[in-house]
């Protein structure tokens, strides 16, 4: 028997349906934190397929619920809405479209990163805004200096000056 779970998750909550043999269950709703995120796949099967769509905390979310079904897959939400057009959005009819669309192998999904990539572009992201902050910064002091007619000698460092 084949089950697959919709989740419309939002930053504080997620609509729960579940679709099995053909028909979509409301499943209620759950909590967006780590404690109800686990409570809730305790409750779920080990062959279970879990769908959400990509958004800011979905990576969160499928490393929580994970270990507790068989595949948590991350759809892509513009073709979601390509795909799915209904004239009647709430979060119960986008959980059911998510598992329908899974149930019925046309699910647009996302690639998702093993941990190490995840890594990588989380640190990668972070320089690009340290740089981006630092660069505003140097802008700031230069541009008072020039207000005040102060005349600025700055050096541009190389990087083989740095090591």
């Amino acid at each position: 028997m084949r089950r697959v779970v919709g989740i419309d998750i939002h930053r504080t909550f997620g609509e729960v349906v579940i679709w099995e043999e053909g028909k979509l269950t409301r499943a209620g709703r759950v909590d967006m934190t780590r404690p109800a995120l686990e409570g809730f796949g305790r409750s779920l099967l080990k062959t279970d397929e879990v769908v959400i769509e990509a958004t800011g905390n979905a990576m969160a979310v499928s490393r929580v619920l994970s270990p507790f079904v068989g595949r948590v897959i991350i759809a892509n939400p513009l073709q979601v809405k390509a795909i799915a057009h209904a004239r009647v959005k709430t979060d119960k009819i986008d959980a059911g479209t998510l598992a329908s669309l899974r149930a019925a192998g046309y699910l647009p999904e996302i690639w998702t990163p093993d941990a190490e990539t995840e890594r990588r572009r989380r640190l990668t992201a972070r320089r690009y805004q340290v740089v981006r902050h630092r660069t505003r910064l140097k802008n700031e002091v230069h541009a008072i200096l020039h207000a005040h007619l102060i005349p600025c000698r700055f050096v541009q460092r190389r990087r083989s000056d740095l090591a």
